[in-house]
């Protein structure tokens, strides 16, 4: 093993000798072609240059494949817009992806608004005048002025367009001056976040990848109850002009391709890229570390009884995620009442939403209290201990042709905790959770055959369980593993 080792770049292309001396630790000297000194990288990650040092995040002799590919997006480094009406410490997944970018030293630029998803009020130290340019794990953040969501139809439709209108009229402006690469939607609910970067795509002529999570107008219909055709005619046009601007169009459902087919021949631009489990990626902004990480610790803070949800002997139906109209909580409560009598089984609900009022009103009307419990909202990276606790998960929408196209990223999260999973809905989610043999399936909406599997599988074999578990972690680590979806989502945008 060499101590030091002296090589030209190369026309100032970093050489891969040099990333491979680096990447094991050894000290490398470069110099220019006209025999000038130009950087010192030392072994243990730091470059001494006439701007510096600047950290190169290398530690010798571990990770060595990770390291060679980190300092060769350093070398190609881009810089990406990537917008959407919402960020961390909103949870979705876009996080990561911006995340991750970033590790790997691009320059990110998240225009977002800000954060008061799902509580309809502005996060806790955020404002119109507190937070609205940071830096979250070397992303730089701009979040704009917007109305919260708060708890009304009326409300929520300003939220919608005050960020839509807002962020256009940024774009407009920004653009002027700022020259990224290329633009990165994340597009949920509503379509209209789409617009800031379809401006930015016609205003800059750069390529435009649209991540579609949410169709449109089609949520506003099932979810929203609105079927006016002219209300519906107006977001169609928004769905257009998002469709027809993009280079790619990535969907996370497969099913999702023939609604986008309506608007045109699109299919060389659809790619299929589905959604990760939630994981670890905000752990080093939320606090939260190994220490003081423990169900015990997270539970004592919600002033929850853990022995009372989380007896070790009682068989544990676990629910986790948003609770909303579209969840098929109706369902859910209503298996839980006729098994009412089993006190041995416990319903558990981890998560918040626009519905949770409703349950919570249920179960205290029905005199469920022994066996269903409500617990509100964790922190995703704090998923993974309360999946431990559980016998079985359970997934659920109401039965509409909208909610059918939908794969809910829960069962990604689901199954990588080697849980076996209840489906209990219909189309491509029921599809994904055979196609891994990793759980059962109902009917949606079909709450006798729900409370009757659960009562079967109350009293079923461990080792049935875990075998179905096993198989969803597997397929988990084929399919939906994030390392692999991030470095599929690179080849994609052309970063790799």
């Amino acid at each position: 093993m060499a101590d030091v080792l002296a090589g030209p770049t190369y026309a100032d292309m970093f050489s891969m000798v040099n990333l491979v001396a680096l990447a094991c630790g050894t000290t490398t000297i470069t110099y220019r072609t006209d025999g000038s000194l130009e950087a010192h990288y030392f072994s243990d990650g730091g470059m001494d240059t006439n701007m510096g040092v600047v950290p190169l995040m290398l530690e010798a002799n571990s990770n060595n494949k990770k390291k060679i590919r980190k300092l060769q997006y350093m070398r190609d480094k881009k810089t990406i817009l990537f917008v959407c009406q919402y960020f961390y410490p909103e949870v979705f997944r876009g996080n990561d992806i911006a995340f991750h970018w970033a590790e790997y030293g691009h320059d990110v630029h998240v225009v977002t608004g800000i954060p008061n998803y799902p509580d309809g009020v502005f996060h806790k130290s955020y404002g119109f005048f507190k937070r609205r340019h940071e830096v979250v794990n070397g992303v730089c953040v701009t979040r704009l002025p917007i109305f919260p969501r708060g708890n009304s139809k009326i409300m929520l439709m300003l939220n919608y367009f005050s960020y839509y209108i807002v962020a256009w009229v940024y774009i407009l402006f920004h653009a002027i001056d700022h020259k990224y690469d290329f633009v990165f939607v994340q597009q949920l609910s509503p379509v209209m976040m789409s617009a800031p970067g379809v401006l930015y795509k016609k205003l800059r002529k750069v390529p435009l990848y649209t991540w579609v999570l949410d169709l449109w107008p089609e949520s506003l219909s099932a979810a929203g109850g609105i079927n006016n055709k002219y209300i519906l005619g107006g977001f169609k046009h928004f769905v257009k002009s998002e469709y027809k601007h993009s280079d790619k169009i990535l969907t996370s459902s497969k099913s999702f391709d023939q609604s986008i087919m309506e608007y045109g021949e699109y299919r060389d631009k659809i790619v299929y890229f589905p959604q990760w489990g939630d994981g670890s990626s905000t752990s080093s902004v939320t606090g939260i570390t190994k220490d003081n990480m423990s169900l015990t610790n997270i539970l004592k803070q919600k002033g929850v009884d853990e022995a009372k949800v989380f007896d070790k002997d009682s068989f544990k139906v676990m629910f986790a995620g948003a609770v909303g109209e579209a969840h098929g909580m109706e369902c859910n409560l209503q298996a839980a009442l006729l098994t009412k009598e089993r006190k041995d089984i416990k319903w558990v609900i981890v998560g918040d939403g626009r519905k949770l009022p409703w349950v919570q009103q249920f179960v205290k009307d029905n005199g469920l209290e022994d066996t269903v419990h409500t617990l509100g909202r964790f922190p995703s990276e704090t998923m993974p201990l309360f999946f431990e606790t559980a016998d079985v998960m359970l997934v659920s929408l109401t039965d509409s042709l909208l909610f059918n196209l939908y794969a809910p990223a829960k069962i990604s999260s689901y199954m990588a905790s080697g849980k076996p999973i209840i489906s209990c809905l219909n189309g491509e989610g029921a599809e994904v959770v055979k196609t891994a043999e990793c759980g059962w399936h109902v009917p949606a909406g079909d709450a006798e055959k729900l409370a009757a599997l659960v009562l079967h599988l109350a009293d079923a074999d461990k080792a049935t369980l875990s075998s179905k578990g096993q198989n969803g972690l597997r397929f988990y680590e084929e399919n939906f593993q994030k390392e692999k979806c991030l470095r599929k989502l690179d080849e994609i945008v052309g970063l790799k």
